[in-house]
């Protein structure tokens, strides 16, 4: 099948797009309320804030401007991994840690890298990356991390792996071991993966989204990924999409104290990424307090306001909601107040080339 468009009526560059700008843009445009409150940023400041973005330029007496948002660690690893990929055009484990850190000790801008990530990247660094997984291996007295640094840099893995469903999961699961080689890590950020892959696939111009359907799709695909946990037999992530739908058929919608109650808005990645793509699903529907049609927007939005890690979930509901709708229903007046926002359409570009290829 040629791909220069995708299975919908939206073009798949356009879902490439929409998926590296919408992670783009959660990321920026979260990063100022994280962990500000912990039942979330009131929905007067929010709303202003998304009406502003949404407005013409701020004006001073002299002229327009717009001031810009800085992205965080979400996007400098994000772009670290696609421009690897765009210039490999291959899985470069050594090529990417080698960029996270030469992009880590060089940037002068405070991105939000947590301590123990730095850790990591001190090692790679001390040994030239020559054995890429080793460090984060030996976190945690050999357990590895389970955060959500592997799901909130995994955007690009569906986009470069388009096509090809088992390379994907492979690809989804090394890029995370430099710096996540706990299960809950690394299955976390494959669920990411999954999530922005079915949303590339489905057609928003069509009948609307089936968020049940969406939801137990994930559910069959993380039943053959994940192992049974060995106290209760549980499988962890399903057990919080089992959750989502839950909260979805509630009458008149879940409140955001039973979401933050029971999927978490944490930096663990157990209890952010089930967040971010509930957040995705309870979007399709309005929700009350949050003032706009614009259903890209309400996702980000609608992340955002759960509060905790607001960053990283709005940075992964975006890029399955830019993947889902595509570049035409994200406000083109966001790209004036982001940082890098040409730099990462150019590198969704690159990935769609490679998809064509």
């Amino acid at each position: 099948m040629a791909l220069s468009m995708s299975s919908s009526g939206v073009s798949l560059i356009s879902k490439f797009r929409g998926c590296l700008a919408g992670a783009l843009f959660g990321d920026c445009f979260g990063a100022p309320f994280e962990f500000e409150d912990e039942n979330g940023p009131s929905p007067v400041v929010l709303n202003k804030f998304f009406a502003k973005l949404e407005g013409p330029p701020f004006k001073s007496k002299c002229h327009f401007y717009a001031p810009k948002y800085a992205y965080t660690d979400d996007t400098a690893m994000t772009k670290c991994i696609a421009q690897s990929f765009v210039d490999r055009a291959s899985l470069d484990e050594r090529d990417i840690a080698k960029r996270f850190v030469t992009d880590f000790y060089t940037d002068t801008t405070e991105r939000g890298y947590g301590g123990h990530v730095t850790e990591v990247f001190r090692k790679l660094r001390d040994q030239q990356c020559a054995d890429p997984m080793k460090p984060a291996s030996e976190q945690f007295n050999g357990t590895g991390s389970y955060g959500n640094g592997g799901a909130m840099r995994v955007s690009p893995v569906p986009l470069f792996c388009f096509g090809d469903y088992n390379r994907m999961i492979h690809v989804a699961k090394r890029v995370t071991q430099i710096t996540h080689t706990h299960p809950l890590g690394i299955n976390g950020a494959i669920l990411q993966c999954l999530a922005i892959h079915q949303g590339l696939t489905l057609d928003p111009r069509g009948e609307p989204l089936d968020v049940q359907k969406f939801a137990d799709e994930l559910i069959t695909k993380m039943e053959a990924i994940e192992e049974p946990d060995q106290i209760d037999g549980r499988r962890p992530y399903n057990t919080q999409l089992q959750l989502i739908k839950k909260l979805l058929a509630k009458e008149g919608g879940a409140s955001a104290h039973q979401v933050q109650e029971s999927l978490g808005t944490s930096v663990d990645a157990l209890f952010s990424v089930p967040t971010a793509i509930y957040s995705f699903l309870r979007a399709q529907k309005p929700i009350p307090d949050i003032e706009t049609d614009n259903k890209f927007r309400r996702t980000i939005h609608y992340a955002i306001s759960l509060g905790g890690d607001t960053d990283t979930i709005a940075s992964m509901a975006g890029a399955i909601a830019g993947a889902y709708f595509g570049e035409e229903e994200i406000n083109d007046s966001y790209k004036m107040y982001c940082e890098y926002v040409e730099e990462i359409l150019e590198l969704a570009n690159g990935l769609h080339k490679i998809a064509k290829e």
